[in-house]
């Protein structure tokens, strides 16, 4: 079975909208490596419809600038939307957002590599909430960015923590799985 992989970077008061005002202040080489890694372990991407039209306008103008932004427009692209019924960015395939816990279980069962996704949205909520999200990555960078919006709807689930990995610029990425309903960790 593949894994969906979610990925996420967030300040320390817990922002994950507006990267593009912090996140960049904190890329190495170290981060780097291992967004690399993430993302060529993946055959896939999994997204909201926001995250996938703010990737698709980023993205596709970076085609052959390097080996990461050619594997980020040439990967499989699943989007769970309620308005979109098609995509322009590469191999894209909706899944209706009514359908969506189904379509994703389905993808899983399929061979594959991981399945990777960016962000922590309603979508990766959804999935966390059926069983469905196997890993999180958060990517604390040691930044307050004055506007926390990660838990701003009271979303609330209890992860276990799996391992740390501090990264040269002092980016912490915290690695989660799920917790049962009970809030025990989940056998391993």
């Amino acid at each position: 079975m593949r894994k969906i992989i979610n990925s996420t970077y967030l300040s320390l008061d817990g922002d994950i909208e507006k990267l593009d005002q912090w996140s960049f202040d904190y890329w190495s080489d170290d981060l780097e490596r291992y967004a690399h890694k993430l993302l060529f372990a993946a055959d896939a991407l999994l997204m909201g419809r926001e995250t996938y039209v703010n990737f698709e306008s980023a993205w596709s103008r970076r085609a052959g600038a390097d080996a990461f932004s050619d594997r980020m427009n040439g990967i499989d692209k699943y989007v769970v939307s309620s308005t979109l019924t098609g995509g322009d960015w590469g191999a894209t395939t909706v899944f209706p957002r009514d359908r969506a816990v189904e379509a994703v279980a389905g993808l899983k069962e399929q061979p594959g590599g991981d399945i990777l996704m960016y962000g922590f949205g309603p979508v990766a909520k959804s999935l966390l909430a059926h069983g469905l999200l196997d890993e999180i990555h958060f990517w604390l960078h040691p930044v307050i960015a004055g506007g926390g919006s990660l838990a701003a709807d009271g979303f609330q689930d209890r992860l276990k923590h799996v391992r740390t990995e501090v990264l040269d610029t002092g980016v912490v990425v915290l690695v989660y799985t799920p917790a049962d309903a009970k809030g025990a960790a989940a056998p391993e």
